[in-house]
């Protein structure tokens, strides 16, 4: 699985495994050989790889289907509003300001 994986990336990329194996210093059959899953990467190639393709280990190693980590963010105004990235569903907006509403309320509360 993390053969076709490879292969799949560097096709991508539009780059012969001698292109790749220079950009993470190993030898062209080397890649090869990862890509038929004869062989398996050390920790650091891996990492390397992950950097060059721009993709998460963990999507590298087929343990997850997503490229990249999903981190979101959420600002506070200051006055008591929120800004959301555009791709956290209404739902779960709805849901962290209803308990972002409870805490406040209790910390007033509190005073």
């Amino acid at each position: 699985m993390f053969g076709k994986r490879l292969k799949e990336l560097r096709e991508e990329k539009d780059l012969t495994q001698a292109q790749l194996g220079k950009l993470v210093n190993l030898a062209q059959q080397t890649i090869g050989h990862y890509e038929v899953d004869r062989a398996k990467p050390d920790f650091e190639t891996i990492q390397r790889l992950a950097e060059v393709f721009n993709v998460t280990t963990d999507y590298l190693l087929c343990r997850t289907d997503n490229r990249k980590e999903t981190a979101y963010t959420i600002t506070g105004t200051g006055d008591e509003s929120f800004g959301f990235d555009k791709d956290i569903p209404q739902e779960v907006r709805e849901q962290i300001r209803d308990y972002a509403e409870y805490l406040i309320k209790r910390y007033k509360e509190g005073k």
